[in-house]
């Protein structure tokens, strides 16, 4: 079998097709389901986050897999097959390896070197492997990918600075606001990784903040942090009750999942002062209806953008150092494959052989029965030996070509000539 990953990501497919084919983590269960119904799929590990939504499979057939993925997310996002194909981002067989380091190390992000990204990762995996929709060789791919990400952050200053959508998103806010963010009223939407991140960075942050109003909806979530932060300024608000401080607020920032906006124009409606927006929500959690009111602007996630560049300034020898861990990490475990590919394949045609020579000298025990010890143990070296000699040199091709396209035509052909 062989690896593909089919989905769409910020670099190639616009921010509106990104919104739309977001699925929300409570649904990769349904989606890993219908993605393994199909013919060619064996495996399969589904990511969707704000920048990517993306499917990693073990597969049969390239053509058929590939169709079988676009349909699969067509029918769970709503987006139609001919709008994902002109989009879509396709990887197979060593390509995919290389592509999910990538985005493991943060190269494939906004804000290079981010570390929510191997969160997403993990997930997506404890998520695949919670509804056995994943094996042994893509369970490995994902885990060396991790193990890879982790690297880049230990050994380059790429983990340096700006390097997480939090920081950026705090960064962008206090670039846009400047001095108006002192004394400022906060008000942010979620209390999962990225909004407990952006509430921590606030309170870090030099701006003198009034107040961080943290809005869930489970209290237990956004309770928790605020204990575990301890700072007077921050209180918490259910979805019930946020319109008060929303009217008092003068940045407002979104990071949460829904899929129907949760910040409307009614909400707004009454705010007398300035309102900065940072929608950070995918799909947007914030009608666009209120851009037409003059005293509210918001921005997204395109917008961290100029951000992002700012911080890369200086970064990018961390950069080329990035790739070239990424490319020895990806190396490695392409090698590794090969050698557990070819054991596996070389053991059980060595087993299958012995078990026929073994099975040969018993069904002839009669005739040698009056073989001595001595002569007894000579026979059964010399049919060993041959055994060894057959074995030879389909053992060095299949060595050879393992984790190849035709190591994986000897493979099957081992298999079927010899009912493996």
């Amino acid at each position: 079998m062989s690896f593909i990953s089919v989905g769409i990501d910020h670099e190639h497919a616009p921010l509106d097709l990104l919104e739309r084919a977001t699925v929300v983590e409570d649904q990769w269960g349904k989606v890993l389901g219908a993605l393994l119904a199909n013919a060619n799929i064996h495996e399969a590990v589904f990511l969707s986050t704000c920048l990517r939504t993306e499917v990693y499979a073990s597969i049969d057939r390239f053509h058929g897999a590939v169709e079988e993925i676009t349909e699969t997310l067509s029918n769970v996002t709503g987006v139609s097959t001919q709008e994902l194909t002109e989009f879509l981002t396709i990887h197979f067989d060593r390509g995919v390896a290389s592509h999910l380091f990538q985005v493991a190390g943060g190269l494939r992000s906004v804000v290079p070197g981010e570390h929510e990204v191997l969160g997403q990762l993990r997930r997506s995996l404890e998520r695949a492997d919670e509804e056995h929709a994943v094996g042994p060789e893509l369970a490995e791919l994902f885990r060396r990918s991790l193990v890879a990400g982790r690297r880049v952050r230990h050994e380059t200053t790429i983990a340096r600075g700006t390097t997480s959508f939090a920081q950026a998103t705090v960064a962008m806010a206090q670039r846009e606001l400047g001095e108006e963010l002192n004394g400022a009223n906060v008000v942010v939407f979620g209390a999962g990784q990225l909004a407990s991140g952006i509430v921590r960075n606030l309170v870090t942050g030099s701006a003198p903040l009034a107040s961080i109003t943290i809005v869930n909806r489970t209290p237990e979530k956004a309770n928790a942090l605020r204990d575990e932060l301890a700072d007077p300024r921050i209180d918490v608000k259910g979805l019930d009750d946020f319109a008060d401080v929303v009217k008092a607020a003068q940045l407002v920032i979104t990071a949460v999942e829904s899929m129907k906006p949760l910040l409307l124009d009614e909400h707004v409606a009454d705010h007398r002062g300035s309102l900065l927006v940072i929608d950070l929500g995918m799909p947007r959690v914030v009608s666009t209806s209120i851009d037409a009111r003059s005293n509210v602007r918001r921005i997204d996630i395109s917008a961290l953008h100029d951000t992002v560049q700012a911080a890369l300034v200086g970064r990018y020898d961390a950069l080329d150092q990035a790739n070239a861990i990424l490319d020895e990490e990806v190396e490695k475990f392409h090698e590794d494959r090969r050698s557990r590919g070819a054991a596996a394949i070389v053991s059980e045609l060595r087993e299958y052989l012995d078990t026929l020579r073994l099975h040969e000298l018993e069904r002839r025990a009669n005739d040698l029965s009056d073989l001595t010890a001595e002569q007894y143990e000579r026979v059964d070296s010399l049919t060993r030996s041959i055994v060894a000699k057959i074995a030879h040199d389909p053992t060095i091709a299949l060595k050879e070509a393992a984790g190849t396209d035709r190591g994986q035509r000897l493979a099957d052909a081992t298999r079927t000539l010899f009912d493996l």
